[in-house]
């Protein structure tokens, strides 16, 4: 596969806030590791047990009895995904997959031939349908005969979008980026590039899976987890959380440094994302604050409380500025300034545009904006 991948939903694209919030606490409370090093720090209220330590390929550093930490390669700036094995009855259970591109298969085998061999693989659990989360699940599930884990919205996202290719996008496509502002010059760059490149970064996804549900209590190894569901960055992400170990596999819905793409989608174009964003905050707020935090990009932490006060003041803050923004009537192309600390280049317009029009239809849903539709493009103003 010589071509690069396409753009991913996961690139690093951070809303910025213009100040931070109070950080609540000195400190974080103790955590007991294993393999843990001297180079623990704290920033921002959060603290990092391992320092900056990270895997190398093919290696396996334990978090947690029974718990491992492996890296995969991502392109562009994001450089990583970290895949967790789960000590199980009979083997080891896979959390998340990584990219189907040959830098990701190829460290999959190095594990596997590694600090992997001989063990059984069990099951593959992935949080949620972004490709580099599910890439790679259809291969594992079918190398080693095993079922696949989900939640159900996840898992009807991955078959629907691997199934929808197409040589031209759909009509709601063109209609979508013409809502935002994109010019007409633009519109036909997109559609050139043909529609379900999705596909081109993903296995076969299992057409059969074992669902999981919010609530659900999973049984691996000696650990009872929990799944805990989050909405916003996707429809039904799943972080999984044992309290009694003090330990919480958090995905993308909680990251220590870049905050997760929250986009407005073509599929669902009156949701309200960014709502349901927020909400999964306050409800992960009720988790303790003493979890050890093991998220899909950056390094393991504590202080998620903090981490999540920190994700709602900057949305909030982004909002604010926003409305201010809206005394005149602007397109979410328009926004661009007020929502990100960074120029919006052509590789990242898709995931800006989706981020603006979330914040967007927020402001809308609260009542502080309203929308006229000129000539297929959508105007806001603040109320």
């Amino acid at each position: 596969m010589a071509q690069r991948p396409p753009r991913q939903p996961n690139r690093t694209l951070s809303i910025r806030s213009s100040a931070e919030p109070p950080v609540p606490v000195e400190g974080a409370p103790d955590v007991s590791l294993a393999d843990v090093g001297e180079g623990a720090y704290s920033h921002k209220g959060l603290t990092y047990p391992f320092g900056r330590r990270a895997p190398e390929t093919g290696e396996l550093i334990g978090v947690a009895p029974g718990i491992g930490w492996a890296r995969l390669p991502v392109p562009w700036s994001l450089k990583h995904i970290n895949i967790w094995a789960l000590e199980d009855e009979g083997g080891v259970a896979l959390v998340d997959t990584g990219l189907d591109i040959p830098p990701t298969r190829e460290a999959w085998k190095a594990l596997l031939a590694g600090p992997l061999a001989g063990q059984a693989i069990t099951r593959v659990i992935c949080t949620h349908f972004h490709p580099d989360h599910i890439g790679l699940a259809g291969w594992l599930t079918q190398r080693f005969a095993v079922p696949l884990w989900m939640t159900r919205e996840e898992w009807l996202f991955a078959r629907m979008l691997t199934a929808d290719v197409r040589d031209a996008p759909p009509p709601e496509a063109r209609s979508y980026w013409r809502a935002a502002g994109w010019d007409e010059q633009r519109i036909e760059e997109e559609a050139a590039k043909g529609w379900g490149r999705f596909s081109s970064v993903v296995s076969p996804v299992p057409v059969s899976f074992v669902r999981m549900r919010e609530g659900d209590s999973l049984r691996i190894g000696k650990r009872n987890w929990r799944v805990v569901v989050g909405s916003g960055h996707c429809p039904e992400h799943a972080c999984l959380v044992d309290e009694e170990g003090g330990l919480m596999i958090a995905g993308d819905q909680v990251l220590p440094r870049i905050t997760s793409n929250v986009s407005l989608s073509l599929s669902e174009p009156e949701a309200d994302p960014l709502g349901d964003w927020l909400a999964s905050i306050a409800r992960l707020k009720q988790l303790p604050d003493s979890l050890l935090v093991l998220p899909s990009h950056g390094e393991p932490f504590t202080g998620l409380h903090a981490r999540l006060d920190a994700l709602d003041y900057g949305h909030r803050d982004r909002l604010d500025a926003l409305h201010g923004h809206l005394a005149e009537p602007r397109r979410a192309v328009d926004c661009f300034s007020i929502l990100f600390g960074r120029k919006i280049d052509d590789g990242l317009i898709g995931l800006a545009t989706g981020e603006s029009m979330a914040h967007l239809r927020r402001l809308e849903v609260e009542g502080r904006a309203v929308r006229e539709v000129r000539h297929g493009v959508n105007w806001y103003s603040a109320v």
